[in-house]
C-alpha cells in the first residue's frame, strides 16, 4: 500500500498533460514518428562528426584542380536545382520528388569521386548496407501491414484501425531506419565486443566522464561498446540462434575463432522494427493516436491553425503541368476561331432585352442614385488572381471608412455606395471553380452576404432586396456593377452570365445588373457608361444604338460622362500600333463630344493617369485617361508606356504612375534572379527542351584532347572548339536534335511580339535560340567531361553494371558473419528473388556506373551494339543528371531574355511580369461627387500585400445578433494580417489625387 501511495503522489506531481503533449504532436500519425527519428539521426550524426578532426579531413583532399572543380560544379548545380524548394514546400508532389531525386543522384555521383576513402569515409559500404536494410525493411513492413489488415477483416483488431497506412509513409520510415543503421555502422562498425568481467568493469568505471570527453576517440568507443552494445549472444536466445546476423569479433590479444554475439546493426534494426510494429498495433487497435484528447493549449493552437483563409496562390502562367492553362488556351482558340464574328452573346442579350412596350432601358439604365446627396463610388479591375492580393483590395473596399494621410493631414474616405469592376474577374479562365475561389471567396471574407442568401440559388427576379426594402432607392447598402473582360469571354461569357447576371450578391455587395453592359445615372449630372468590348475590342451595334439614344435623350449638355471599358485602347493601340474601337470613338467624338470627362479601364495591371494638355479642337474629347488594373492580378510594368502622348488628336501627359517608372524598371530585374523560384514548374518544359537539343550528341567519345591541354587557355580553346564541332554535327548529321532546334527557332520567332518588324523578330529569335543551344551544348560537354575524367582515373566503368553489388558480396561475410546460413535460406525461400532484388536495386542506384559502362560499350562497339532497352536505360540515366544541370540554366537564360526585352526593347511586357507573379502594388480608385458637382478622385494603394492572415479579433467579438446586414458592421472583414503593421488598413496610402470639374470645358480640366 505504501508503495502504491508513493507512486500515486509521484504521478500527481508530474504534469501528465505536458508529458502527453510532448509525446503526441498535433501532426497526424505516422509522419511524426519519422520526424522525431530523423531529428535523432541528425543529432547523432552531428555528434559523431564533431568527434573527428575536420581540418585533417580537408587536408587529405587531393590537391588537384579538376577534382575541386568537379566537386564545385556538382554541388553548385545541385544547389541551384534545389534552391526553389529550400525553406518552404511549394508543392508536396514535385518538391518531395526533387528532394529524393537530388539526394539519390548526388550521393551516387559523390561516392565515385576520389578522396572519400582518404577522409575515412567508405561510402560503398554505407550505400550497399543502406539498400540492403531498406529492401529488408520494406518487405518486412509490407508483410506486417498485409497481415494486420487481414486481422482487421477477420474482426480480430478494433474497427478504429480501418484507416490504412500510406505507402509513402512506410517507405519514409524505412528510409529513416536504414539511415540510422548506416550512421551507426559508420562510427561503430559491426563489432561484437566480448563481455567484460566484473573486475574489468570496476577498472573501466574508474575513468571519469571528463576524461572520456577529453579523449574523444576513447569516449566514442565507449559509447559504441556500452550504450549501443549488442543485446547479447545467440546462446542467451537459443530460439533466435538461426534467425540473426552475427557481429565482427573485436578484442585485444587472443580471440576465439568465431563469436556468437548478435550483430549490433541487426539489434538496432530489430529494435526499430519492433518499436514501429508495437506503436502501430497499439495506436490502430485502441484508437489512441486517432482520437486521444489534447491539451487546452494544443486545442487553441489547432483552432488558430485551422482559422486561416483558404486562399489560392497566384496563377502559375509558366507552368508546364497546369490543366487550367491548357483549358485557357483551348477556350481561347475556340472563342477566336469558332465564335468570333459568328456568335456574340451581346446580340442575344439585346434580343432578350426588348420588353413588351419596346423600352429596353429598364434592364440597362439604373437611375436610382440621382437623389443621393453625398455620393461615393469605387472602381477596380482585374481581380480574382491571388487570394492574398484580391482579399487585400476587397477588405479596403469593404471598410465603412478609411483614414489615409494626405498633405500632412489625415482624411477619412467613406465606403463607396457603388463598386464598379472593370472586367477579368477570375484567372486564368472563367469557370465555376475560378469564380467561386478566386472572386467570390475573397469578397465574401471581406464583406459577408446576407445570412438568408443562398449562394447556390439563381436569381430569377433581380434585384433580390432584403426584407423591408421596397426598391433600390431605399436600399442603403453598397451595390456592385461589373463589365466582362477578355478572360471572362474565353467561354463565350457563359460563366459571367451565370455568376454575375443571374446571382444577386458578390459578398455583401448587391448586384442589380442583368446584362453585361449598363448605364448609371449619378447625382449632380454625372453618368457612368459600362461598355462590353468582348474579344473584338469594340462595342457592337446594339450597344452603340442604346448608348447613342441615351446620350441624345437623357444626357444633358452640361452633364459629365465616365466611360468604363476593360481594355485601355489608348495605351494598347499606341503600343501595338493599332487602331481599335471605331464604334466607341464615334460614340465619344460625335455624340458625347466634350462631355466625356474620364475614361477608365483595367486589363493592364498597374495604375497610370494621363491628362490632356493640348487639343487640336476647342475642347478635348476626353480630359483624363485612367488605367487601374491593380485589383488582385499580377503586376504589369509602367515604364513601357512612359512615352505615350497622343489620343483622339489631343496631347496627354503622364500625371501619375504606380509603381513609378524607376521602380517598374527595377522590378524587371527579378526575371534574372527569381524566374525559376517563381516558376519552378517551368522545369517540365525547359528540361525536356534542352535534352532534345543535345539528344543526338550523347555520348561524346573523343574528349581526350580537352583534358590533355597544358594551360587553362588551352583547355578552354579545346572546349570551345568541341562546342562548335557539336553544333556542326547537329546541323549536318543529327535528326532529333536538328528538329528540336528548328522547332525551337520557329517558336522563339513567333514568341516575339508582332509590333516590331519581321527582320528584328527573326534576329531576336535567332539570338534567343543561340543562347539556349550554346548553354545546352556546354552542359552536355561538362557532363561528358566529368564521366570521361572518372573513367580515365578508373573511378567508373571498371567491372560492369553490378560493381557495387559485387563489392558488397565480397565483404559481406567478413563484416556480417552468417555461420547459420540465414542468407542462404532467405534466398531459397524467395526463389532467388531477394538477392536479385538487391543486385538490380544497387545497379539502379548506381546511375553513374550505368552511364559509364554503357558509354564505354558504345564508344568501343558503336550505338548499334545496344538493344532498345539498353538504349532507353542509357538515355534515361543521362537525362536524370542532365535534368539537374539544365533546369536552373534554362530558367536563367529565359529570365535574362525577358529582362533584356522588357527594359531595353520594351517588348514582352505581359510575359516578363506574369513570370514574376507579383502580388504587391495593389490599388483601387475612390470617387466623391462633391456638393458643387465636381468629382474628387483618390487612388489608394498598398505597396506590400500580406501573405499570412489570422482571425480578426474585433470581427469575431462584434455581436452579430443585432446586425442584419454585414455593411452595418464596424468591422466587416473576417481576416487581418498576422502582423497588424502590415495589414492593408494600416498601410494604405494615397497614390494619386485630383479633381474633375463637371462644367469645365477647358483643356485638361482641373
Amino acid at each position: 500500500m505504501g508503495s502504491d501511495k508513493h507512486s500515486a503522489r509521484f504521478l500527481n506531481k508530474l504534469k501528465m498533460e505536458r508529458v502527453r503533449t510532448m509525446l503526441t504532436h498535433t501532426y497526424p500519425y505516422p509522419h511524426e514518428h519519422s520526424r522525431h527519428a530523423m531529428i535523432a539521426v541528425i543529432m547523432g550524426c552531428l555528434f559523431f562528426i564533431s568527434s573527428d578532426n575536420m581540418h585533417t579531413l580537408v587536408e587529405k583532399l587531393d590537391n588537384n584542380f579538376k577534382w575541386w572543380s568537379m566537386y564545385a560544379c556538382l554541388l553548385g548545380f545541385f544547389y541551384f536545382f534545389s534552391s526553389p524548394f529550400l525553406g518552404k514546400t511549394i508543392q508536396p508532389s514535385y518538391s518531395t520528388f526533387s528532394r529524393w531525386h537530388v539526394a539519390w543522384i548526388l550521393i551516387a555521383a559523390l561516392y565515385h569521386l576520389p578522396s572519400f576513402q582518404s577522409m575515412g569515409l567508405d561510402l560503398r559500404m554505407n550505400l550497399s548496407l543502406f539498400l540492403t536494410i531498406y529492401t529488408s525493411s520494406v518487405v518486412f513492413l509490407f508483410v506486417f501491414h498485409i497481415v494486420f489488415i487481414g486481422f482487421w477483416y477477420l474482426g480480430l483488431v478494433s474497427r478504429v484501425a480501418r484507416r490504412r497506412p500510406e505507402i509513402l509513409t512506410i517507405l519514409q520510415n524505412c528510409v529513416v531506419l536504414s539511415i540510422a543503421c548506416c550512421i551507426f555502422y559508420s562510427h561503430c562498425g559491426n563489432r561484437a565486443f566480448l563481455r567484460q568481467t566484473p573486475l574489468e568493469r570496476r577498472r573501466s568505471s574508474n575513468s571519469t566522464w571528463l576524461t572520456k570527453l577529453i579523449q574523444i576517440d576513447e569516449f566514442k568507443d565507449q559509447v559504441c561498446s556500452s550504450w549501443f552494445a549488442p543485446v547479447g549472444s545467440a546462446s542467451d536466445y537459443p530460439l533466435l540462434s538461426k534467425w540473426v546476423i552475427y557481429g565482427e569479433l573485436a578484442c585485444n590479444g587472443s580471440c576465439p575463432v568465431t563469436s556468437d554475439e548478435i550483430s549490433p546493426i541487426y539489434s538496432l534494426w530489430a529494435t526499430f522494427i519492433g518499436l514501429y510494429i508495437a506503436n502501430y498495433v497499439v495506436e490502430r487497435s485502441t484508437g489512441w493516436a486517432l482520437a486521444h484528447p489534447v491539451s487546452v493549449n494544443n486545442y487553441e493552437k489547432m483552432k488558430k491553425q485551422q482559422m486561416k483563409p483558404d486562399f489560392l496562390d497566384m496563377v502559375p502562367w509558366y507552368s508546364g503541368t497546369s490543366a487550367d492553362l491548357f483549358k485557357t488556351v483551348f477556350d481561347l482558340l475556340v472563342s477566336v476561331t469558332v465564335f468570333l464574328g459568328r456568335f456574340d452573346m451581346r446580340m442575344m442579350q439585346a434580343a432578350m432585352t426588348k420588353t413588351c412596350d419596346g423600352d429596353e432601358r429598364k434592364e440597362l439604365l439604373y437611375d436610382h442614385f440621382t437623389e443621393k446627396d453625398d455620393f461615393w463610388f469605387d472602381f477596380m479591375a482585374d481581380t480574382g488572381d491571388g487570394g492574398n492580393s484580391s482579399y487585400s483590395v476587397a477588405k479596403l473596399l469593404a471598410q465603412p471608412f478609411l483614414n489615409v494621410p494626405l498633405d500632412d493631414d489625415i482624411i477619412s474616405l467613406q465606403r463607396g455606395n457603388v463598386l464598379l469592376i472593370g472586367g477579368d474577374l477570375a484567372y486564368p479562365n472563367p469557370s465555376a471553380f475560378t469564380y467561386e475561389k478566386r472572386l467570390f471567396c475573397p469578397f465574401e471574407y471581406a464583406l459577408q452576404p446576407p445570412q438568408w442568401y443562398n449562394n447556390d440559388s439563381i436569381s430569377v427576379e433581380k434585384p433580390e432586396l432584403p426584407e423591408g426594402v421596397s426598391d433600390l432607392k431605399h436600399y442603403d447598402g453598397p451595390q456592385c456593377f461589373l463589365i466582362p473582360g477578355n478572360h471572362d469571354w474565353f467561354d463565350g461569357l457563359n460563366t459571367f452570365m451565370r455568376y454575375i447576371c443571374h446571382k444577386s450578391w458578390l459578398g455583401g455587395w448587391l448586384m442589380p445588373q442583368k446584362k453585361s453592359y449598363f448605364a448609371l445615372q449619378l447625382p449632380k449630372g454625372w453618368w457612368v457608361f459600362g461598355l462590353d468590348l468582348a474579344l473584338h475590342g469594340d462595342i457592337d451595334v446594339y450597344q452603340f444604338n442604346f448608348f447613342s439614344e441615351l446620350v441624345k435623350e437623357k444626357v444633358g449638355k452640361d452633364d459629365a460622362v465616365i466611360i468604363i471599358t476593360h481594355e485601355p485602347n489608348w495605351l494598347l493601340d499606341w503600343y501595338w500600333k493599332d487602331n481599335t474601337g471605331k464604334n466607341m470613338r464615334h460614340l465619344i467624338c460625335e455624340f458625347l463630344k466634350d462631355r466625356c470627362k474620364l475614361r477608365m479601364a483595367g486589363d493592364l495591371h498597374h495604375y497610370m493617369r494621363h491628362s490632356c494638355t493640348q487639343s487640336d479642337g476647342a475642347a478635348a474629347h476626353v480630359q483624363h485617361l485612367l488605367v487601374n488594373g491593380c485589383g488582385g492580378a499580377f503586376l504589369h510594368p509602367t515604364h513601357v508606356f512612359s512615352n505615350f502622348s497622343k489620343f483622339y488628336g489631343a496631347s496627354y501627359e503622364s500625371k501619375s504612375a504606380y509603381p513609378s517608372f524607376k521602380d517598374s524598371s527595377r522590378i524587371a530585374l527579378g526575371n534574372i534572379l527569381k524566374f525559376r523560384k517563381k516558376n519552378w514548374q517551368f522545369d517540365i518544359i525547359g528540361g525536356i527542351i534542352y535534352f532534345v537539343l543535345v539528344f543526338s550528341l550523347f555520348p561524346q567519345c573523343k574528349l581526350g584532347h580537352i583534358l590533355r591541354g597544358d594551360s587553362f587557355s588551352g583547355h578552354l580553346g579545346s572546349f570551345l572548339g568541341t562546342v562548335w564541332s557539336a553544333f556542326v554535327y547537329i546541323t549536318e548529321k543529327s535528326y532529333v536534335s536538328f528538329t528540336g532546334v528548328v522547332m525551337l527557332l520557329i517558336t522563339a520567332v513567333m514568341f516575339v511580339p508582332s509590333k516590331i518588324s519581321r527582320k528584328r523578330r527573326m534576329l531576336i529569335g535567332v539570338l534567343h535560340v543561340t543562347a539556349h543551344l550554346t548553354a545546352a551544348l556546354i552542359l552536355m560537354l561538362l557532363l561528358e567531361l566529368g564521366i570521361e575524367t572518372c573513367i580515365q582515373h578508373k573511378l567508373l566503368a571498371t567491372s560492369g553494371y553490378h560493381t557495387l553489388y559485387q563489392w558488397y558480396k565480397s565483404v559481406e561475410n567478413e563484416h556480417f558473419p552468417d555461420p547459420t546460413g540465414l542468407r542462404v535460406r532467405i534466398e531459397q525461400w524467395t526463389f532467388g528473388f531477394y538477392p536479385a532484388c538487391l543486385k538490380y536495386l544497387m545497379s539502379a542506384f548506381d546511375i553513374p556506373e550505368v552511364m559509364a559502362v554503357t558509354r564505354t560499350n558504345i564508344c568501343r562497339e558503336g550505338m548499334e551494339s545496344l538493344s532498345r532497352s539498353g538504349a532507353a536505360i542509357y538515355y534515361a540515366s543521362v537525362f536524370l543528371y542532365f535534368w539537374v544541370f539544365s533546369t536552373p540554366v534554362v530558367s536563367l537564360v529565359f529570365g535574362s531574355y525577358l529582362y533584356i526585352c522588357i527594359n531595353w526593347l520594351h517588348i514582352h511586357f505581359d510575359e516578363a511580369f506574369s513570370s514574376l507573379r507579383i502580388a504587391n502594388y495593389k490599388s483601387f480608385t475612390r470617387f466623391h461627387i462633391k456638393p458643387d458637382g465636381d468629382l474628387e478622385v483618390f487612388t489608394l494603394g498598398v505597396d506590400k500585400v500580406p501573405k499570412e492572415w489570422k482571425l480578426d479579433k474585433d470581427w469575431d467579438s462584434e455581436p452579430r445578433s443585432t446586425v442584419k446586414m454585414s455593411h452595418h458592421r464596424r468591422f466587416p472583414s473576417k481576416w487581418c494580417a498576422t502582423s497588424l503593421q502590415q495589414d492593408p488598413i494600416n498601410t494604405v496610402k494615397v497614390v494619386d489625387h485630383f479633381v474633375i470639374s463637371r462644367s469645365d470645358k477647358e483643356v485638361g480640366g482641373s
